[in-house]
């Protein structure tokens, strides 16, 4: 049964992540050709707006956590520093180490993080 639970969550994860991209691709759209803004500064508000998406329905849906939302908000952005900067790390050492375009090796890098954040999410951020 704890397995089927895990399963049925990482689906849950994939499709908010998805979800996500769009909603924060979308508002990096308006931000900038809408609303005229900067590249740094349409990339900080879509990002800004797509990481509180993100907290929001895993927190709610994915996880189902009766967790405080302060003490989950500072532990989600904890755990989403720690693992982009471990998917920076890997990537790193996939472009020194394996002779691919280094557009895969960002793929392999993504893949990891959004594995680790998964991970940490579940055991850390919206632990009970």
């Amino acid at each position: 049964m704890h397995n089927a639970k895990t399963l049925k969550q990482a689906i849950k994860f994939g499709i908010v992540g998805v979800g996500n991209t769009f909603i924060t691709a979308f508002v990096i759209w308006v931000m900038l050709k809408l609303c005229g803004c900067s590249d740094f500064v349409s990339n900080i508000v879509g990002y800004g707006v797509g990481v509180l998406n993100s907290f929001v329905w895993n927190r709610c849906w994915t996880f189902q956590s009766s967790a405080g939302w302060r003490r989950s908000a500072l532990r989600f952005g904890g755990v989403f520093g720690i693992c982009y900067l471990l998917q920076l790390g890997v990537l790193f050492i996939l472009n020194a180490s394996l002779c691919i375009d280094p557009y895969y090796n960002q793929l392999l890098a993504m893949a990891f993080y959004t594995a680790a954040n998964f991970i940490l999410n579940k055991i850390y951020t919206f632990k009970e």
